[in-house]
C-alpha cells in the first residue's frame, strides 16, 4: 500500500515543497525496517528512530512491515529533521490509520521527540510561504513556530502539540484551530529603544555624518581615540534609521528563522537589526557557510546595521570577504553540495582608532608608536574596501568645557524625522523613473546620470577633488550619491556646490591617515 503526503524543505532563504511517499509490504524477516531515501542527511536518515518512538508513544500501532519512504525530489538534497511529522503522518496513512483523503492540500513541517511532542525546527516561515505558492490550503507546523508561520496569508496554519492530537484530528475529530495573523501586532510591535541621540554630548560633525549615512543607506567609518563615544554613536544609529516596512520584515524574518535566531514564540523581527561581532569571528561566521549554508553576519544584519568595532583588528582575511556583498546587496556561498543566495543589504559601520595605543594626533596624550607601527596598523585596512565606505569621518576628543557645556542636541526622533523625508525624496524619484531602489546608496552608474543634477559650480569642484584626491571611478561615483542625499536632507533637487564640498570633506579623511 502507498501513501503520499507533502512537506516543505529548505534552499537557504528559500523553501520548497517535497512529496513525502510511503510504501508499506510485508516484512522479509521477523521485524519491521523502514529506510528513508531521496538524498537525505543524518538528520533525516536519524527520523525513522523517532517516528517509531513517537508513534508507539501516541496510542498509534506501528505497522509489522517493510516501509520504505521516499523523499521527492529525489534528485535535491534534504537535511534537517523537519521532516519527522510528514514521514510519520505517511506511514500511518499507508497502514490505514489515517484516511486517506484527511491529509488532502495538506503539509506538515515539524520534528518529533521520542514521546510524540512536535518540537520547532528552522526556517518554519520559509517553508510555509513555499507551500503557499505551492497551492496548499492548510499547513500543520509545531505550536512554538504558530506565530511565525501565521504570517505567511493565504494559507490556513494549525499550530499542533503533539502527533496523537494531530492524529485524532486527521481520524475527523476537530482538535486543532486555525491560528491567525493580524497585522497591527506589526505595527505594535515596534519597541521605542531606550538609546537616544541627545545622550550624545558635542561630536555635532560625527552626528551630521550619520545622518546623511541613514538617509542615503551609506557605509560609515568612525576614526578617534579611545573613549570619544565612537561605539555610543553606533549603537544609536537604528534609532534614526526608517522604521521596518512589513515587506522588510519578512525577509529579515526569513533569515533569522533559517539561522535558528528568531526566538520561539516569536512572529516577526519589528526592528532593524544591528549586529556586532566580536573581531575574533571567522570568515564564514562573517559571510556564512557550513556543510548546509546558513546566514553568516552580512546576511544576519540585511535592512540594518554591520558594526565592526575596532576594524583593524579583524583579520584581513575576514573583512575583504565585505567586498562583494557591499556592492552586490547579496551573497552566494558555494559548496560541493550545492550553491544558496542570501541577501545582504546592510549599512556597514567601522570604528577604529587612529594607532594602536589610540592617540596618534592626540591634542594632550602622547602616542607611543613608532612611525612604522602606525603605518602597519592602517595597512590592516585595504584600499578596495576603504573605497566602499562613503563616509569616513573623525571622531575628536572633547575638552572639559565642551562635555561640560554641551547644548542637547536633537533627539533621535527629530533626526529620524528629518531622515525619513530624504528617503521620502528619493524614492518618490526613483518611483516616478520606475525603479525599484529604496535608498541613494544602492544607485547604479547609469541611476546616477539619470537621478543627480549637479549644477555647474559643484561639477568644477568634484572634478579638481577628482585630479587632486586621486580618486578612483567608484570613489567618484560615492561622492555623487553621497552629495545626492545631503542635497536631499537639504530638500533641493539639484546638487550644488556646498552639497558636493561637504561630501568631498566626507570622503577625504583616508588621505591624513591612510
Amino acid at each position: 500500500m502507498v501513501s503520499t503526503v507533502y512537506t516543505a524543505g529548505l534552499d537557504g532563504v528559500n523553501g520548497f515543497p517535497v512529496t513525502v511517499e510511503c510504501s508499506l509490504t510485508a516484512p522479509f524477516g521477523d521485524k519491521s525496517t523502514l529506510d528513508v531515501v531521496g538524498l537525505p542527511d543524518n538528520a533525516v536518515k536519524e527520523a525513522k528512530e523517532r517516528v517509531e518512538s513517537a508513534i508507539g508513544n501516541s496510542a498509534c500501532d506501528y505497522p509489522f512491515a517493510r516501509l520504505v519512504v521516499n523523499l521527492a525530489p529525489a534528485d535535491k538534497k534534504k537535511s534537517g529533521s523537519a521532516y519527522d511529522l510528514a514521514i510519520a503522518v505517511s506511514i500511518l496513512q499507508a497502514d490505514g490509520q489515517i484516511p486517506k483523503d484527511a491529509t488532502s492540500g495538506s503539509c506538515f513541517i515539524g520534528e518529533l521527540s521520542l514521546s510524540g511532542q512536535i518540537r520547532s525546527v528552522r526556517g518554519v516561515l520559509c517553508m510555509v510561504m513555499a507551500a503557499r505558492e505551492a497551492g496548499f490550503a492548510r499547513v500543520f507546523v509545531p505550536m512554538a513556530n504558530g506565530a511565525e508561520a501565521s504570517v505567511a496569508e493565504g494559507i490556513d496554519v494549525y499550530p499542533v502539540e503533539d502527533l496523537a492530537t494531530l492524529v485524532t484530528h486527521l481520524r475527523g475529530t476537530p482538535m486543532l484551530t486555525v491560528r491567525p495573523f493580524d497585522k497591527r501586532i506589526f505595527d505594535e510591535g515596534v519597541k521605542k529603544s531606550p538609546l537616544d541621540f541627545a545622550d550624545v554630548k558635542g561630536q555635532q560633525t560625527a552626528k551630521r555624518a550619520l545622518e546623511i549615512a541613514a538617509a542615503g543607506g551609506h557605509n560609515v567609518l568612525l576614526i578617534g581615540p579611545p573613549g570619544t563615544g565612537k561605539s555610543m554613536l553606533a549603537k544609536r544609529i537604528p534609532t534614526i534609521l526608517p522604521e521596518m516596512t512589513f515587506e522588510e520584515a519578512l525577509e529579515t524574518t526569513k533569515i533569522h528563522s533559517v539561522a535558528g535566531t528568531l526566538p520561539e514564540n516569536a512572529n516577526l523581527v519589528t526592528a532593524r537589526p544591528f549586529r556586532s561581532p566580536h573581531h575574533t569571528m571567522s570568515a564564514v561566521s562573517l559571510a556564512g557557510g557550513g556543510a548546509y549554508p546558513k546566514p553568516g553576519e552580512v546576511s544576519l544584519a540585511h535592512n540594518g546595521v554591520l558594526f565592526l568595532d575596532e576594524l583593524p583588528e579583524f583579520p584581513k582575511q575576514v573583512t575583504e570577504t565585505l567586498r562583494q556583498p557591499l556592492e552586490d546587496h547579496r551573497i552566494t556561498i558555494t559548496r560541493a553540495s550545492g550553491h544558496c543566495t542570501f541577501p545582504s543589504n546592510f549599512m556597514l559601520v567601522c570604528a577604529m582608532n587612529p594607532c594602536r595605543c589610540g592617540y596618534y594626533g592626540h591634542p594632550t596624550k602622547r602616542c607611543t608608536c613608532r612611525p612604522e607601527e602606525i603605518q602597519k596598523y592602517m595597512a590592516k585596512i585595504s584600499g578596495p574596501l576603504l573605497d566602499r565606505i562613503d563616509i569616513q569621518i573623525e571622531v575628536s576628543s572633547l575638552s572639559f568645557d565642551e562635555l561640560s557645556t554641551a547644548e542637547s542636541s536633537d533627539s533621535s526622533a527629530t533626526i529620524r524625522a528629518r531622515v525619513n523625508a530624504a528617503r521620502r525624496r528619493a524614492i518618490e524619484r526613483f518611483k516616478a523613473g520606475g525603479e525599484r531602489v529604496f535608498s541613494n546608496a544602492e544607485m547604479s552608474s547609469s541611476q546616477l546620470r539619470r537621478y543627480v543634477q549637479v549644477d555647474e559650480s559643484g561639477s568644477a569642484l568634484l572634478r579638481a577633488a577628482y585630479d587632486s584626491m586621486g580618486l578612483s571611478a567608484r570613489g567618484h561615483d560615492r561622492i555623487l550619491r553621497l552629495a545626492r542625499t545631503i542635497a536631499d536632507l537639504d530638500g533641493s533637487e539639484t546638487v550644488s556646490a556646498a552639497h558636493m564640498a561637504e561630501a568631498i570633506r566626507m570622503r577625504s579623511l583616508d588621505r591624513k591617515y591612510f
